[in-house]
């Protein structure tokens, strides 16, 4: 049985995001208290000074900075089974912790945690845009069950692309192989990581409920990489570990349009 002593929120901080300390703040204000430290391979003032304000730990990374080296080092830093990487422009439900705590604690060998949400556009609130409707479909059958160790339903939640939001789901790190994520991956890790926790024994375990925010703007890494085409050929990449690669092809070109929802 898990507990909030088994729970550490890693807040991943990059530069000097204007939007860092409200992410800490939410975390800091769960109703069922985590870990909670910073991980970064900025170092600067804005980050010292808002962890400072917390009384947060920070950890410095080394290595060549990367998304998928700097996930893998905030993840290490990590002392508890349970961890959750919070991405430092997004906010958390207050009942986060409760719901990731009861719903893991549910499951006989739970792989990841994860949640429903919603997204922050210009500083307006969005929980019933398009994309999102698209997303609780793909998932609905996870939400009547709650989990799911069944290798085929995993997949049907990733084979038109990643229906899991990264920033609201929970390693269960007893049951996963390290390193988590893939140094090749500059766009579609998560979901390249997801695929590869399909195929193990465990469970993905789902709440539908609102969990947390996720913010999309100008300045974020992933609508930079949608802009460059990095993002594209990744996902064709992706979808071809699904589909024959002819019917990746159809199925990208439909998915590609989906993509403009995630800039502004």
């Amino acid at each position: 049985m898990f507990t909030c002593n088994d729970h550490t929120f890693v807040v991943c901080a990059y530069g000097e995001s204007p939007y860092l300390n409200d992410c800490i703040s939410s975390l800091m204000n769960q109703k069922q208290a985590s870990r909670i430290f910073i991980s970064t391979s900025t170092p600067n003032k804005h980050i010292e000074q808002i962890a400072s304000s917390y009384n947060l730990p920070v950890f410095i990374n080394n290595g060549m900075p990367g998304i998928g080296h700097d996930w893998n080092c905030a993840i290490s830093h990590a002392q508890t089974p349970l961890v959750t990487i919070a991405h430092q422009d997004d906010l958390y439900s207050p009942n986060y912790s409760i719901e990731m705590l009861r719903s893991v604690n549910a499951s006989n060998h739970p792989l990841i945690f994860f949640s429903n949400y919603g997204e922050i556009r210009n500083g307006e609130y969005f929980d019933d845009i398009s994309i999102l409707k698209v997303k609780r479909i793909i998932l609905r059958k996870l939400a009547r069950v709650g989990n799911s160790s069944i290798v085929r339903d995993k997949r049907r939640t990733l084979r038109f692309g990643s229906a899991i939001c990264c920033p609201s789901v929970t390693y269960v790190m007893p049951n996963l192989e390290t390193p988590l994520f893939s140094s090749e991956m500059k766009c579609d890790l998560d979901w390249e990581a997801w695929e590869r926790f399909s195929r193990l024994e465990g469970s993905f375990v789902y709440s539908p409920e609102i969990l947390m925010h996720h913010r999309i703007h100008k300045e974020s890494e992933t609508t930079s990489l949608i802009q460059d085409n990095t993002r594209s050929s990744e996902d064709l990449a992706m979808l071809e570990k699904f589909w024959p690669k002819k019917v990746a092809k159809v199925i990208h070109g439909l998915y590609s349009v989906s993509m403009n929802s995630n800039t502004l």
